[in-house]
């Protein structure tokens, strides 16, 4: 029969539950292979052989209405229809493994599901034990990747970003007590005995009734290999049958070889000369204890690291009041659906993203961007989830809704910066790759080395030898060391409203050397606005600002516009709409006209007004006086005076700019004084170029430059040697924020370029670029301690576990001894990181 799909539309689902019941209800129906359901869109796609009538009466059992869609069509393999809907088109999706041991598992694999095909990308937090993979493969096809290179992977079935940080957080504590349960039984066993062998001294066979007691303890110590080390000695049998090794291997051979050892003599303490009689069952014990202690700490210490996320997440409100039906209601956030009208009272947080459609209110935005100043939102305003009302109560109409929200793109920003790697950390990932098979090596030439040339007991010095090598060398260490401080570094990041799109902008970032900064819109606000009105005679700055509003009032030139919205602001005209008449102007203009390269003229209710340049007024016979001088004062000052005249009388000089955003100049002095070269782009003029630069001290810039230029000026600089951030808010500098090292976009701009960009500040302040650089720098200055001190600890332990010490102080260092260092190693690592959460920028 043929296989096909079938698309049902569904009445009555209200919340998230509804989901999992209407899918379950349609994949009991007989001949039903696959039901997805999105709840966005109120569809389930049915695949299978299924009647329709059959498939409507699922449903309908289940609780809820539903009717075919017209959209159908048909296939004839089963797997072209899982190949359609288990598929994510281009998109990301995140695993959760579970196995992976040390930083070795991590390049096994991400390399496996690289070779799967249709993946571009697979990149693993080992911190998180997550692997987020782009492309097009199935999941199916990628669980059964990782499977294959030894290790269990599956989907997170969580629906929202809280429910997967709740579920991950379950599953932590759950882990978090089998470890501690694990390690209270392995050291209830080897704290005995090894305070036996401290005081009594005598861990060795000699005779039958000492054969018999250290069987029992054998056995006993067998049963805590079982219960207490059995994911160690799992995880090394999987990674043998894949031809590969990792920690568990290092510690299942050390703690086995010691074990095994151990038994021999007990059994046969003939076979092993007299001197060599001792047994090492505390160690055995000691190592698994110690090393599940250090892996519950070092669990309850990467909890910490995710608190940035907790706290974004923690923004989202978890109901809202619509108005349905004229009546307010209290929802799930998850039950509010596009255009519903949400009512926000103060004190209240925005549910979800909308627009204003009555009330004014001052709103709290500072947990997003960091602006601790509310933000006046009126008719018309934006709204954003998660930002506090502060004032009145307003109402507002959803426009984005669930994932679609800023708070929740900026938590999914987050989670997959935080997941990422910066070049550094991935060559820690190769180093960790074939740092097991070199420690198995030099574990095993260490034991020869006493076999052949050590003293008696030669075995069991070569025993000690190469398990002491075996259970200090695990790379556990190496493998945290980037992303935990990644992960903080990120966090602490958004938290000052800098948002970084992955590890290597973050490494990239610490490096710059040169920043490029677009004049419009990031070192000035972007928006012309009047800044000075300079009276002559008797004329009043009210009457004057009026009068040139409505003669500017049918321009759409920026300077004219200024003009008008200055007047509004003021209250001397109504703001109008397009055709309207202002209800506040002083009669109609007439007469206008426009003399090119000079200005306008016209007449408003009798009165003669004049508009423009220097050259217009003597044109017209105007007298100007010193008003000239003044002129350019204003426009030495990167200001465009224009002069105005009623009644031919010389009226004012109205001055408008784009006024230099209040923090430019000491966010500026920031970047200066970290030693970063400062250089100026625009398309306007040399003189405003030159003034505006010389206002905010930049000795650098470019003038006059096209918008398909600006790449080229970052390209100038990159072949100078500089390492080249570029900032910039509108479309026309998307091209060279791509281009740079480093693209900073500004929050407040176009949403093109903040796709170009590799680093987005959520407020307009350039102290964002300086807030990044610093956090880059920290993050990286913390990635490589880690580095250093697990490189360093690895390196330096080795040479003691394998006795550098013997032949001068007659000193070897005991398994017991490594088995402690190593799990507080890894323990240091994600402490240190964790120092990363008490990083605080500059104030400014």
């Amino acid at each position: 029969m043929t296989l096909s799909e079938i698309k049902l539309l569904i009445d009555g689902a209200n919340c998230g539950s509804c989901v999992k019941k209407i899918e379950s209800a349609l994949q009991e129906v007989n001949g039903v292979t696959q039901a997805k359901m999105n709840f966005a869109q109120r569809t389930v796609m049915v695949v299978g052989t299924a009647p329709l009538l059959d498939l409507i009466t699922a449903v309908e059992q289940a609780g809820y209405s539903a009717k075919v869609s017209t959209e159908k069509f048909e296939s004839d393999t089963l797997d072209e229809k899982v190949e359609v809907i288990g598929s994510f088109d281009g998109s990301e999706i995140e695993l959760i493994i579970d196995g992976a041991s040390c930083g070795s598992c991590v390049n096994k694999i991400e390399s496996a599901l690289e070779k799967v095909a249709g993946v571009s990308r697979a990149e693993m937090n080992f911190a998180q034990r997550t692997v987020t993979v782009a492309g097009t493969a199935k999941p199916l096809d990628l669980i059964k990747a990782v499977e294959q290179a030894g290790y269990n992977a599956k989907v997170s079935t969580a629906e929202s970003e809280d429910e997967a940080l709740n579920e991950k957080e379950v599953a932590d504590e759950v882990y978090y007590k089998r470890l501690m349960r694990e390690m209270t039984i392995a050291l209830a066993v080897g704290i005995p005995l090894m305070v036996y062998g401290l005081v009594v001294g005598e861990m060795t066979v000699s005779t039958i009734s000492e054969q018999l007691a250290w069987l029992v303890v054998g056995l006993i110590t067998l049963g805590v290999m079982v219960f207490s080390g059995k994911h160690f000695y799992i995880g090394a049998w999987q990674s043998f049958k894949n031809h590969s090794a990792n920690m568990d291997t290092l510690i299942a051979l050390g703690t086995g070889t010691a074990w095994l050892y151990s038994m021999v003599v007990v059994f046969a303490p003939e076979a092993v000369p007299e001197m060599a009689r001792h047994v090492y069952f505390e160690a055995t014990a000691m190592i698994i204890g110690l090393i599940n202690l250090g892996l519950a700490l070092e669990l309850k210490a990467r909890g910490r690291t995710s608190e940035a996320i907790k706290r974004l997440i923690g923004l989202q409100p978890k109901t809202a009041r619509v108005i349905r039906d004229g009546i307010e209601v209290d929802i799930a956030i998850d039950q509010v659906l596009l255009n519903d009208v949400v009512r926000v009272r103060p004190g209240e947080k925005i549910s979800v993203d909308g627009k204003v459609i009555e009330g004014h209110t001052a709103i709290d935005e500072s947990m997003l961007t960091g602006e601790p100043m509310p933000v006046e939102k009126t008719v018309g305003a934006e709204v954003v989830a998660g930002t506090i009302n502060k004032t009145g109560s307003i109402l507002f109409k959803a426009t984005r809704i669930g994932k679609d929200t800023a708070l929740a793109q900026i938590i999914s920003m987050v989670k997959r910066a935080q997941n990422s790697k910066p070049p550094i950390g991935r060559l820690a990932d190769v180093i960790s790759a074939y740092f097991v098979p070199v420690v198995m090596i030099i574990a095993v030439a260490s034991a020869l080395i006493w076999l052949n040339f050590g003293p008696e007991p030669v075995i069991a010095y070569a025993i000690i030898s190469a398990t002491t090598i075996l259970i200090i060398a695990c790379p556990c260490a190496l493998g945290l060391a980037t992303p935990m401080s990644v992960m903080v570094g990120i966090g602490k990041a958004a938290e000052a409203g800098v948002l970084i799109r992955n590890g290597e902008a973050l490494q990239t970032a610490s490096k710059i050397t040169a920043m490029i900064l677009d004049k419009t819109g990031t070192i000035t606000l972007g928006a012309p606005k009047v800044t000075d009105v300079v009276l002559a005679g008797d004329f009043d700055e009210d009457t004057v600002l009026k009068l040139s509003a409505i003669l500017e009032s049918g321009s759409e030139h920026p300077l004219a516009m200024a003009i008008v919205e200055s007047a509004q602001e003021r209250g001397l005209l109504l703001a109008q709409n397009p055709g309207q008449e202002s209800a506040q102007s002083m009669g109609k203009v007439s007469n206008f006209k426009a003399i090119a390269g000079h200005g306008v003229q016209a007449e408003v209710d009798g009165k003669t007004l004049l508009f423009g340049n220097e050259k217009l007024m003597h044109e017209k016979g105007i007298e100007l006086g010193d008003f000239v001088e003044k002129a350019q004062v204003l426009a030495a000052d990167a200001k465009t005076p224009m002069f105005f005249a009623i009644d031919n009388k010389f009226a004012a000089i109205i001055a408008v700019a784009d006024p230099i955003k209040e923090d430019s100049i000491a966010a500026i002095k920031r970047l200066q004084k970290n030693g970063i070269r400062v250089v100026m782009l625009t398309g306007d003029n040399r003189d405003t170029a030159k003034a505006v630069a010389k206002k905010v001290g930049i000795t650098e810039f470019f003038a006059e430059v096209l918008p398909e230029q600006k790449s080229e000026k970052v390209q100038e600089l990159q072949m100078q040697g500089e390492v080249v951030g570029m900032t910039g808010d509108g479309i026309n500098d998307a091209p060279a924020l791509a281009i740079a090292n480093v693209g900073f976009a500004i929050g407040t701009g176009t949403d093109v370029a903040i796709e170009s960009a590799d680093i987005t500040l959520m407020r307009g302040s350039l102290h964002g670029l300086a807030d990044a650089i610093a956090v880059s720098k920290a993050t990286l200055s913390n990635i490589k301690q880690n580095l250093f001190g697990a490189f360093i600890y690895n390196v330096a332990g080795v040479p003691f576990a394998a006795g550098i010490l013997y032949p001068f102080f007659g000193v070897l260092l005991s398994p017991v001894i490594a088995g402690a260092a190593m799990a507080f190693s890894s323990l240091t690592v994600v402490s240190n990181a964790n120092r990363l959460r008490l990083f605080k920028a500059e104030e400014h």
